[in-house]
């Protein structure tokens, strides 16, 4: 037999959900419909965000050149160790090779002396022991012997260090690829942020940075600040001679450079070596912390973590290598956050 019953009604409830759900699409869906499309970068916003990542790879650009100039050190020491090694364990084979002499010329003779089966042991310590408690050893023997046990100290010594200072070579190796991938990136993420920009757009940034660029002659007063030193003065006249050479990550010279590879390169021509980054270039002399205690040819450290350096050329300038994209050249002290100078 058929039902008759009449159909459940939907709850006020469920009524009032449902049509409050159907009011929210409606009104998300004329929201969405309506909203203005999100509005490109402007390029100051753009030159903004790209000098940032400029500054992050030039941080990223330190920390590389340390690790590079740490494996080029540990690869130095590595293979003068391992040199060390291979002369040592030649002077070892020699030591048996003229015991096992002695000893043939006894087998010859007919017998071997108890003292010399001793002195071929394989452990020489307890041949040393045994020996000197038999009293067997002339002294020639013993000296032999103990020339065989600290060669054989000195190379397990040398091994032991190559073997520490592999491992030491290799994660260097690992934060150097890292850090070259880390600078790369944040340069492509530059370039891409500046690919946003109109043709217009990026021939005004670059006339920006060309009037930027421009000569001592024809831009900047140095004034008559007297230089810290004659070197300092030579180093400063050897940057100077760089002025228009290209800003290259991990550079040192001669014709591109980074902040320190500028500061390093000019002083090797003076004939001062400096440490190669900034980080270490700070702590290379005196710190002169006020600006108008600075003299020519003394570098200056930019920034809390001291990742960027230049020299002072005198009246408020620094000769410096600012950053991917950038040339040597002349810019306001007061460009970047200044921390202290410090006078070779």
């Amino acid at each position: 037999m058929a039902s008759h019953r009449r159909p459940k009604q939907p709850s006020r409830t469920r009524v009032t959900v449902l049509t409050t759900a159907a009011a929210a699409a409606v009104a998300l869906s004329s929201q969405a419909a309506n909203a203005a499309p999100s509005e490109k970068p402007s390029k100051d916003e753009v030159k903004s965000k790209v000098d940032k990542l400029y500054e992050e790879a030039e941080q990223a650009t330190e920390t590389y050149n340390g690790a590079k100039e740490k494996q080029e050190k540990l690869q130095t020491e590595v293979s003068t160790i391992q040199d060390d090694v291979a002369r040592g364990q030649d002077e070892l084979n020699e030591l048996r090779e003229s015991i096992g002499l002695a000893a043939a010329a006894q087998y010859r003779s007919g017998s071997i002396d108890s003292s010399l089966q001793l002195f071929l042991s394989s452990n020489p310590d307890d041949y040393l022991d045994k020996a000197s408690a038999a009293d067997q050893l002339s002294a020639q023997q013993v000296e032999s012997l103990r020339k065989i046990q600290e060669k054989q100290r000195e190379l397990a010594q040398d091994r032991a260090e190559a073997s520490g200072k592999l491992k030491d070579l290799a994660s260097t190796r690992t934060e150097l690829g890292n850090k070259k991938k880390e600078v790369q990136a944040k340069l492509a993420e530059a370039q891409k942020l500046l690919n946003t920009l109109t043709a217009e757009e990026k021939a005004d940034l670059a006339a920006a940075d060309a009037r930027a660029s421009r000569d001592a002659g024809e831009r900047v007063d140095l004034g008559n600040t007297a230089p810290a030193s004659g070197r300092a003065m030579a180093a400063f006249q050897a940057a100077q001679s760089k002025i228009g050479s290209p800003y290259v990550y991990g550079a040192t010279g001669p014709n591109s450079f980074d902040c320190s590879g500028l500061t390093s390169w000019a002083f090797a021509q003076a004939g001062v070596g400096i440490p190669r980054i900034s980080q270490d270039q700070a702590n290379a002399g005196t710190r002169i912390y006020s600006q108008s205690d600075l003299k020519v040819g003394d570098l200056v450290i930019f920034y809390g973590d001291l990742h960027h350096v230049g020299f002072y050329a005198g009246n408020g300038q620094v000769l410096h290598a600012p950053r991917s994209g950038t040339v040597v050249r002349y810019e306001s002290i007061n460009n970047m956050p200044y921390q202290f100078g410090v006078r070779i």
